[in-house]
């Protein structure tokens, strides 16, 4: 899934129980073979329970048995899993780290193999030793949960609590890349499977929606029951192996126009528009439901399914396209204050700049330095010495400045300029665009189209971006060449006439 979705902030914890109770129920109908296959550990493993975990890896490990034995030991070890604290469960992700890692030795044995190799026969038997070296024998222990129910997503939940450890426990990294890479296999774009969702879907599937949004909070059911109205559309994409688990949602709105401000379609007092009427669709939400599944793609074309599944059910659409956030432009613009300098004010936006802010730290309602002068108490001069940088970092730290109508149209103009610059120019790791939702929807193949001026004005859409929202183009005759420009190796970016205007400017 590529990881510019939104990610749940759900903590892994409270979404692992669903997993953990079908995995307890899974021994439980083992039967017989339960008490053989009992690990019993305290809450938080000390080191006198982990030699009988160990063994139970190593069983895991050297496969002995048919099938039914292989489902009770991931299913026993599940369970210990399951009756684990964190500490606990981080210490079980460590041991199966750390002892079950690929045999270095083997490798380098395997390799000198290869390289001495005689002819073409010995090479590739060689090469399959080697092939077989490097998969780690903790492999065969995280496979064999593809065979319980719900195992896939007891892995799916492992890996989310894995990538919130691995920063304080580098050891566990390659046990959470083994977790990606071995997901990444199962989770083929193929295999999903598109469903439209509505107010009469189960109230289950309707509550995963609300716990998952991620971009825009569902904050109650009337809210819920508004963005699933005749006007609006919502999709999700599932799994064969996880079929009550939603991967992704899609939310829609369907207007006439395409829209520049996310509060307008979620205000839940605007009465519902005709879809029929409708000529645009708008993508105002995609959120990841599965914090474990960061990082793994789903394919490029997952907008394109949704887009055709519209295109059939209302004809009458014409432009698709999103309005969506730009989440890493605060962060850049943090980080690299020399590069924001690199983008300079022109004189006459540094000195309608410096005015706003001298009238709104006056306490003067937004009017700039003529209302300041026409109060009769003319705020006070700012340093002359301010860089421009200083003085947009300093207009963004007042307090409800996108409230104030001076400062507000002070800073566009070097806003919408940094955002352009930000979001076409600046690069991250192979050449794609630094911002992960534009990597994500250029990789669909959709086009930079529009940028919007407070087109969010929540808390967080001020934090992230200043409130700037951009729109992505799908248009139906361009969307495989997009894709296919930026996926060259010279990343060509599709972009309107109107951001690259601004970014050259």
């Amino acid at each position: 899934m590529s990881d510019q979705i939104a990610a749940p902030e759900t903590a892994p914890s409270s979404v692992l129980n669903r997993a953990w109770a079908q995995i307890a129920r899974t021994v439980k109908e083992i039967g017989p073979r339960r008490r053989d296959n009992e690990i019993n550990l305290k809450a938080d493993l000390p080191e006198t329970d982990e030699e009988r975990l160990l063994a139970a890896f190593q069983e895991c490990v050297d496969s002995r048995g048919g099938e039914v034995a292989a489902r009770a030991r991931a299913a026993a070890i599940g369970q210990a899993y399951l009756g684990l604290n964190e500490d606990g469960r981080r210490r079980f992700a460590v041991l199966l780290a750390e002892r079950f890692a690929v045999d270095r030795t083997a490798v380098d044995a395997a390799i000198q193999d290869v390289q001495s190799a005689e002819d073409d026969d010995a090479r590739l038997k060689a090469e399959t030793r080697l092939r077989d070296a490097l998969q780690a024998p903790r492999l065969r222990v995280l496979r064999q949960f593809n065979a319980l129910p719900e195992g896939v997503k007891f892995l799916v939940d492992m890996r989310a609590e894995l990538l919130g450890w691995q920063r304080e426990t580098p050891v566990l990294t390659p046990l959470q890349q083994d977790l990606q890479r071995l997901l990444a296999s199962w989770f083929d774009v193929g295999f999903l499977q598109l469903q439209q969702i509505d107010w009469g879907a189960p109230a289950a599937l309707l509550e995963k929606l609300i716990e998952y949004e991620a971009v825009h909070r569902i904050r109650s059911w009337d809210d819920l029951k508004n963005r699933l109205d005749s006007d609006r559309r919502c999709y999700a994409f599932f799994h064969p192996r996880m079929p009550d688990e939603p991967l992704i949602f899609v939310e829609v709105a369907l207007v006439q126009g395409i829209a520049g401000d996310v509060g307008e379609l979620l205000d839940m007092d605007k009465p519902a528009g005709d879809p029929a009427r409708a000529d645009t669709a708008i993508f105002y939400s995609i959120s990841n439901a599965q914090k474990g599944l960061a990082g793994i793609s789903f394919g490029d074309f997952l907008i394109k399914r949704v887009v055709a599944a519209l295109s059939q059910e209302l004809p009458n659409l014409k432009n698709f396209a999103t309005l969506s956030p730009i989440p890493g432009l605060a962060r850049w613009m943090s980080a690299n204050p020399d590069e924001v300098e690199a983008t300079p004010l022109t004189s006459d936006e540094r000195k309608a700049l410096r005015a706003a802010i001298a009238a709104a730290n006056a306490g003067l309602s937004g009017e700039g330095e003529t209302a300041a002068l026409d109060a009769g108490d003319p705020p006070e001069p700012l340093d002359d010495d301010l860089s421009d940088q200083d003085l947009i970092t300093a207009a963004l730290a007042i307090e409800y400045w996108s409230e104030d109508t001076g400062l507000a149209a002070a800073l566009a103009p070097p806003m919408l300029r940094l955002a352009s610059d930000y979001l076409l120019n600046r690069k991250g790791r192979g050449g794609r665009a630094l911002d992960p939702v534009a990597h994500f929807h250029l990789s669909n193949g959709a086009r930079m189209e529009r940028l919007n001026w407070l087109g969010d004005r929540s808390g967080n859409g001020i934090r992230q971006s200043a409130g700037m929202m951009i729109n992505y183009l799908y248009k139906l005759s361009e969307i495989d060449q997009n894709h296919e420009s930026y996926s060259a190796p010279d990343r060509i970016i599709p972009v309107s006439n109107g951001i690259k205007a601004l970014a050259k400017r």
